[in-house]
């Protein structure tokens, strides 16, 4: 279960809150605000272990208390008493119509459960009943999961690729490599992301895509090596490796030309007038190019 309210004022902030409550169900986890110190303390903890910065972990008990405090967004996913995932997000210009959520994160014991998704669906619900009608976020573009979960089960939106957004983060997810983010715009209202929250979410198919002449962008190799193709294409494949998390630890350099590949791919297509319109399960970005 969760902490949003169901009203019968307005049917998308109904619908959203039945959503969230179903995705929670399914999960098996409650998702509710926190707001006291212990329960803070439990994030920062979980985090720190996800990300494996205990001694400099990503976000801390003070910039979380002066959050909620501020009445901006930080929530867990308990499966009873124990806390196995949270989200955490801050109004962001313009005032008040848009929330930026800026880390989320789910315990390892937990996955496969779809606690991430109930997290989302309960910020969806929790953004639009404060009158939000837009979340952002960023993500890894070279995590085809993370890829899938952000373009597909939730309807976002890619609307910009931002080349070593971050920084340096040395820790258990990023290793050393440049931190290029793809941003994503989820717009809460919109028909698509509704039917996404019900299990609607919609994946385009590579191969048809192929067959009805989309050129590969960027395509893998047999030894797992990127290879750059045409960026010239109407609708265009760009490939994601199979474990981008793997490969920074058992082969750093290949990781590294894949991550220049793929901003050289991406970025390239967008300076023709391509723009990230969906993503196939089996690793493949869908970009197509306005006439």
């Amino acid at each position: 279960m969760t902490d949003i309210s169901v009203t019968a004022a307005e049917p998308v902030l109904d619908d959203a809150a039945r959503a969230a409550e179903a995705a929670a169900r399914t999960a098996g986890v409650s998702v509710r605000e926190l707001t006291e110190i212990a329960e803070l303390t439990g994030v920062v903890d979980l985090f720190a272990t996800i990300w494996g910065r205990s001694a400099n972990p990503p976000v801390t008990i003070e910039l979380l208390r002066a959050f909620g405090k501020a009445g901006n967004y930080v929530a867990g996913a308990f499966d009873g008493e124990r806390l196995v995932g949270a989200c955490v997000g801050f109004f962001h210009a313009p005032a008040g119509g848009t929330l930026h959520s800026h880390i989320a994160g789910v315990s390892p014991a937990a996955a496969g459960r779809s606690v991430g998704f109930a997290l989302k669906l309960h910020q969806r619900a929790w953004a639009l009943q404060r009158g939000v009608s837009e979340i952002a976020w960023t993500f890894d573009p070279l995590v085809a999961r993370n890829a899938y979960f952000n373009l597909v089960k939730l309807a976002a939106r890619a609307v910009e690729y931002l080349p070593d957004f971050y920084g340096p983060m040395v820790d258990a997810i990023n290793s050393d490599g440049d931190t290029d983010r793809l941003l994503v715009r989820w717009r809460l209202r919109d028909g698509a992301v509704a039917r996404a929250g019900l299990g609607g979410g919609v994946s385009d198919v590579a191969e048809d895509l192929l067959s009805a002449g989309a050129v590969l962008a960027l395509g893998i190799a047999e030894d797992g090596s990127p290879v750059p193709g045409g960026l010239d294409g109407a609708v265009s494949l760009v490939a994601v490796p199979p474990d981008i998390e793997a490969l920074r630890t058992t082969d750093p350099g290949l990781a590294r030309r894949w991550r220049i590949a793929m901003r050289e791919a991406l970025t390239g297509l967008a300076g023709r007038g391509g723009r990230i319109d969906g993503f196939d399960r089996t690793g493949w970005y869908v970009v197509r190019r306005s006439s």
